[in-house]
């Protein structure tokens, strides 16, 4: 019988908030990365969770701080879940929430960190997006309560 000792330690695992703001016309908000991992590709207002902070409150947090865009975090929907295997070493657990309820208009409040803010039609996103959040948002919008493992070396 093995032990975790056995295997080695657990991997660090970092919880990424990810929202998926959709119109009642089927239109998503998607954010053009600026920064050095996904340079011009395409994702979701997303970020870390802080310490101690309950992942709907990271998520409207994330929303507002990237794009202006408030919202109430029990407003938020839990759509989508990924679980994304980094590296050995890394494990990042993406929780994607759908918000279909909210106020103001996008504005790029990070332009060292987002080239644009751009409303694509959900059954027209991207073809760049980037890998690991394109998962959890094309589940959120087809299999709802979804489980994805992204990222996973083969068994």
């Amino acid at each position: 019988m093995s032990t975790i000792s056995d295997i080695g330690p657990a991997p660090l695992t970092i919880v990424d908030v990810h929202v998926v703001l959709r119109t009642p016309d089927g239109k998503i908000l998607l954010s053009q990365r600026g920064g050095p991992y996904g340079y011009g590709q395409w994702h979701a207002p997303s970020g870390k969770l802080d310490p101690g902070e309950k992942p709907a409150h990271g998520a409207a947090r994330e929303l507002r701080e990237e794009t202006g865009i408030t919202t109430d975090p029990a407003r938020l929907r839990l759509a989508y879940t990924v679980l994304h295997h980094q590296a050995p070493a890394a494990l990042r657990l993406g929780l994607f929430y759908l918000a279909t309820e909210w106020q103001g208009e996008p504005v790029n409040r990070e332009p060292e960190k987002c080239l644009d803010l751009r409303w694509f039609a959900e059954d027209d996103l991207p073809d760049d997006l980037i890998p690991y959040p394109a998962a959890g948002i094309r589940g959120a919008l087809t299999d709802p309560g979804g489980l994805a493992h992204h990222g996973w070396p083969a068994a």
